[in-house]
């Protein structure tokens, strides 16, 4: 039977962008949708009381068999990929700085953060915000500027969560169109803001003006030269991104991750140990510690390719991930993927489900305040800045351009299995509904062992990475990426593109 035929008339929404859509309706302005869930998480159990730690546990955190949802907070996150050690040692990420890149603003950031913050007995965060050409008054009706209040705040919670020491500067792009956010990612590598950049969103490749592809590849490569480490997410609809009418969706692969002087960090669906409280009729001695990783699949939810479909429906959310039309497969890549001949993402991956996501503050106007689950690949895309943040601290230098590492780790039979987990099941396959409802049906691709275009090699193992990502960079790596990768000549897009948040 076809897709089509598969389909019911009533699909179960979901949170879009801070409003209401079902996921065959997130089309507001042509928008690709940043995802969280749609309800405000409730509380277990009390800070400070004696059922659970000094911060308070949500519903969602605490062992119950009747929920195979569930959703994390900093230290389980620190404790399923390995950082929770190396903070333990004090590499927290002191003396580095990470700068995130979002566009428009979120009001209210610096009292959410520090209600954040205090909820969870973080340290205070060292966050810098710079408008380099100033900042567009925030309207709470505006669904997009919604949705990058929301990413913002996941951005710089989460970073912070992972690299605690760290400095961060949020450097905010008046638009969301190419021009601004080029202009603000210009500012941010001339004036060296920090040795890291975080850039959750993208669009479709062969959207954006080519001349505008020319432009961003300048600007990371002038970063790569400077020593500045560069992550980028690589989409929510799996395989599919839309067409640049924004009337349909093709496969395609997210710009800037496409881009070989970026890591392109992708999605997985992490299952990591819930709290067992006595208090709550949990056996503590029947259970792992809080945090534990117990397996990992690539990311995919709702019907008909991936699990959860009675809270998602008909509709894709997942790793983006495939081959870019625009930029040639780089030498870090050649080893990896015999006989290819164009740059693949993602490179690596990062718990990105929404049903499985992390908990992250709001208090933006329009949205009720309290704590929200995330997910997408723009979790990643901080929280792998956050380890290699981490990670320079530990080097005691910045290690810049990390792809070249980053593979060499990966290709060996020795090293592998220390530094990432492999994600060997699951699929970007995607289904997602055209401006008239219509469904869209995407061939993605499939993991397996090794390298694949849907998690890359894995998500990390940062108490070994660190130290073979140190190891194994090459002061000539970024030189030679410079050198092997430009883009390609490809047709100018009728609409001029702007980057959506994933």
């Amino acid at each position: 039977m076809s897709i089509g035929k598969l389909l019911k008339s009533v699909r179960i929404p979901v949170i879009c962008a801070g409003l209401l859509f079902g996921l065959a309706q997130s089309w507001a302005g042509g928008m690709t949708p940043l995802v969280r869930r749609g309800s405000m998480e409730s509380l277990a159990t009390v800070p400070g009381t004696a059922a659970g730690p000094q911060y308070g546990l949500f519903t969602c955190q605490v062992v119950n068999p009747a929920r195979p949802d569930a959703c994390y907070d900093p230290y389980q996150m620190r404790r399923a990929y390995q950082v929770d050690g190396l903070i333990g040692q004090a590499f927290d990420g002191t003396g580095q700085t990470i700068v995130i890149v979002d566009a428009f603003q979120n009001p209210a950031l610096v009292a959410q953060i520090a209600t954040f913050n205090a909820f969870y007995g973080l340290p205070p965060t060292e966050l810098v915000q710079v408008a380099p050409d100033g900042l567009t008054p925030f309207n709470p009706t505006d669904a997009n500027m919604g949705g990058w209040a929301e990413e913002i705040s996941l951005d710089v919670e989460w970073a912070h969560a992972i690299a605690p020491g760290a400095r961060i500067v949020l450097v905010l792009a008046k638009t969301n169109e190419d021009s601004d956010i080029l202009s603000a990612l210009k500012y941010a590598v001339d004036n060296r803001l920090g040795n890291i950049i975080s850039m959750s969103f993208g669009e479709n490749e062969s959207c954006v003006d080519p001349a505008a592809v020319i432009a961003y590849h300048d600007i990371f490569a002038n970063a790569t030269r400077q020593n500045i480490t560069l992550f980028a997410s690589s989409a929510d609809q799996g395989a599919a991104l839309q067409t640049c009418d924004g009337k349909s969706w093709v496969r395609a692969a997210s710009h800037p991750a496409s881009d070989p002087l970026v890591t392109g960090v992708g999605g997985t669906e992490l299952r990591a140990a819930k709290y067992c409280l006595s208090s709550l009729g949990c056996d503590p001695n029947a259970n792992p510690p809080f945090g534990t990783w117990l397996s990992e699949i690539a990311w995919n939810e709702g019907l008909p390719y991936g699990d959860f479909g009675d809270v998602f429906g008909y509709g894709t959310l997942a790793s983006g991930g495939g081959f870019s039309v625009i930029f040639d497969e780089p030498p870090y890549q050649k080893a990896t993927l015999p006989g290819g001949k164009q740059r693949a993402v993602p490179d690596v991956a990062y718990n990105a489900a929404v049903e499985h996501g992390v908990l992250t503050r709001l208090d933006i106007p329009g949205i009720p305040p309290g704590y929200y689950r995330f997910g997408g690949t723009s979790a990643g895309a901080p929280q792998w800045a956050a380890i290699a943040a981490i990670a320079n601290q530990r080097a005691g230098h910045p290690l810049g351009f990390l792809n070249a590492a980053i593979y060499q780790v990966g290709k060996l039979k020795t090293t592998y299995p220390l530094a990432f987990h492999d994600i060997t099941s699951g699929t970007n396959s995607s289904l997602q509904f055209d401006s008239k409802n219509q469904p869209v049906d995407i061939a993605g691709y499939s993991a397996g062992p090794g390298w694949d275009p849907v998690t890359g090699f894995g998500s990390p193992i940062a108490s070994t990475l660190v130290d073979l990502l140190a190891k194994y960079v090459s002061p000539g790596d970024g030189t030679a990426a410079i050198a092997t990768t430009k883009p390609k000549p490809h047709a100018k897009p009728v609409v001029p593109g702007k980057m959506q948040p994933h």
